[in-house]
């Protein structure tokens, strides 16, 4: 079955970076598209950025764009969402999310806190 796991989470201060992880299990990793959302405490989970099954090809919302990068390694079917110049308005749980089959499948998220 599907399987998204993500690490990397954790407090950092104002400007700094951390670096989620997503290993990817149960499905073609390398021909699917994988996506990162958050969802902040009271608020709706968002999308924060696409990558596509190339590698190249990136999307990401207006508030992490020059901030944030999605990557991915094949040959770990693993997915990477690097996120630099940190603001407190990023704190949220952060998920990995593939689709599979028509069905959406959710990591069991990772907490980001941003504070000093």
């Amino acid at each position: 079955q599907v399987q998204l796991v993500e690490s990397g989470g954790g407090l950092v201060q104002p400007g700094g970076s951390l670096r989620l992880s997503c290993v990817a299990s149960g499905f073609p990793f390398s021909s699917s598209a994988m996506t990162w959302y958050r969802q902040a405490p009271g608020k709706e989970r968002e999308l924060v950025a696409s990558i596509w099954s190339t590698g190249t090809n990136t999307a990401y919302i207006d508030s992490v764009k020059g901030r944030f990068t999605g990557t991915r390694d094949i040959g770990k079917n693993t997915a990477y969402l690097q996120m630099n110049s940190l603001k407190p308005e990023d704190t949220a749980v952060y998920y990995c999310s593939a689709v599979r089959n028509g069905v959406r499948h959710w990591g069991q998220g990772t907490q980001v806190t941003v504070s000093s």
